[in-house]
């Protein structure tokens, strides 16, 4: 019934490759199926204005999409001189999705900046942005742990992202560009590693949704990220 043959409950294949850019503290090349983002954390000694003098530290993202991350060129927003709506939306996102599973006290008065970039578009790239982000994140952390600049560990738990809809009438899990233009009902949930939601966002796209058929979108998220985190553990081990 899915374009891609998958069942109603599977994932696309999920592979994250770590260390793959020389001077970031952190970075990992996520894909999920067709869709590829590079995410990299950079450490800064320094927070924003509205937060500096606190004690507390801040983890910000930066999202984007490369010109021909689809099937017909786009232009850069840089050369338009602003960034677009969805963009903004997107790494405002990703930064307060890793930010829920961080104790800011503990990671002390500085800025960890995640860069999402996506190489290639299918479907889901902001879920592949949070869950590839943590894993860059997660790297970050530890080297500046390595190094003894933190001493307790202010990650609390990882933090992962999938798609979910109804498709043809059917609840489905990571939805690919084929089954997300078509969908009746679009959601991504967004949770810890230790089951705490952290965002949900549903929205119907043609056809409405019921409470249970919310329930079963919920229990499919919880499989997928269930999936994610211990695919980050493995990236990381």
């Amino acid at each position: 019934m899915r374009p891609s043959g998958r069942n109603l409950n599977e994932m696309r294949t999920v592979s994250i490759e770590t260390g793959v850019t020389k001077h970031a503290e952190g970075s990992c090349l996520i894909k999920m199926g067709d869709t590829h983002v590079l995410c990299t954390a950079s450490v800064e000694e320094r927070v924003p204005p509205f937060i500096k003098g606190s004690g507390l530290g801040w983890v910000t993202a930066e999202y984007g999409m490369l010109p021909r991350s689809t099937s017909s060129r786009m232009r850069r927003e840089a050369a338009a001189g602003k960034q677009g709506g969805r963009t903004v939306e997107i790494q405002r996102l990703i930064g307060r999705s890793l930010r829920a599973g961080v104790d800011r006290v503990a990671m002390g008065e500085r800025q960890i900046t995640v860069d999402c970039d996506v190489i290639q578009a299918d479907g889901g790239t902001r879920c592949a942005s949070i869950t590839g982000g943590w894993v860059a994140l997660r790297m970050a952390v530890n080297k500046l742990m390595k190094i003894g600049d933190i001493k307790t560990d202010p990650l609390i738990s990882p933090v992962a992202a999938i798609s979910c809809g109804i498709y043809a009438g059917q609840p489905v899990l990571d939805l690919d560009y084929p089954e997300d233009s078509e969908a009746g009902v679009d959601g991504n949930f967004i949770l810890r590693g230790d089951g705490q939601l952290i965002e949900v966002q549903m929205s119907a796209e043609g056809a409405t949704f019921s409470r249970d058929q919310m329930s079963q979108l919920m229990d499919l998220a919880e499989k997928g990220v269930g999936e994610l985190v211990e695919a980050q553990k493995a990236a990381l081990a």
